[in-house]
This record gives C-alpha cells, sequence and structure tokens, in this order.
C-alpha cells in the first residue's frame, strides 16, 4: 500500500518499544547540562498494514522491532545536549522518518526519571507526523 493512498479508513500496523531507559545529556539547569540524566522513552509508529500477515509473510512486510529501539538509544548522539526533551523527541521522530519511508505518524512518551520523587512520571509526549 502507497503512502499517498492512505485515508481515514485505511488499515495501520502500530508498533512499538516501551519503557527503554537511557542516560541522555538534557536539561536547561545548571546542574542538568554536565552529566547525562536519565529518562524513560516509549516511541510507537503507524505505518499502513497489508491486506493481510499470512503465517510465512516476511519481515519486510512489517518493520524490525529492533529499528525503535535503535533510535532511541544508539540512534541518540552521545555528545551531544539538547536543552529540551521535546528535542529529544523530535531527533528520535526524524530518525524514524529518514530509516523508513512506509513510517507515517511516530509518537514518543519520555519521562524524566531524575526529577520523579514520588514515583509521578514528569515528562512529554509527542506526536509528529510524516512531513
Amino acid at each position: 500500500m502507497e503512502i499517498e493512498n492512505i485515508g481515514p479508513d485505511s488499515d495501520l500496523l502500530r508498533l512499538h518499544v516501551r519503557n527503554v531507559e537511557v542516560m541522555v545529556l538534557t536539561g536547561i539547569y545548571s546542574e542538568e547540562t554536565k552529566l547525562p540524566q536519565p529518562l524513560r522513552i516509549s516511541v510507537a509508529i503507524d505505518m499502513a498494514a497489508p491486506d493481510r500477515f499470512d503465517p510465512d509473510t516476511p519481515l519486510s512486510a512489517s518493520k524490525n522491532y529492533m529499528d525503535l529501539k535503535h533510535a532511541m538509544t544508539e540512534g541518540l548522539p552521545k555528545d551531544r545536549h539538547f536543552s529540551l526533551i521535546e528535542a529529544v523527541a523530535d531527533h528520535i521522530a526524524e530518525t524514524m522518518f529518514l530509516q523508513d519511508k512506509r513510517v507515517l505518524r511516530v509518537a514518543i512518551d519520555i519521562v524524566k526519571l531524575a526529577i520523579s520523587e514520588n514515583g509521578e512520571e514528569i515528562g512529554i509526549t509527542m506526536v509528529r507526523n510524516r512531513p
């Protein structure tokens, strides 16, 4: 199914990898700008789904989940400081769009673990559609 043919009634496949903890250089306060801090990141992508997945359907009809995990881990530059976690989310979304032209939408959840005091989850959810 071509991207141009995706409509409101089209079938979609949503793949996700949730709750990956990653150390990222991020933050605006002086205590945050020197050392990486732990983030919990979840990513979901939407892509066009074929009419059916038969038992012998090859992986090429879908997407490897490890590509999502890679965008959250190895795909984030270790030596780059992101002032905002929103910039981290944008980097992940851009990586997903560049990896595979079939990716239509990316949703990224980021929780800043270092500022949690009582188990609350403080962070963002960003949804980007293919430009």
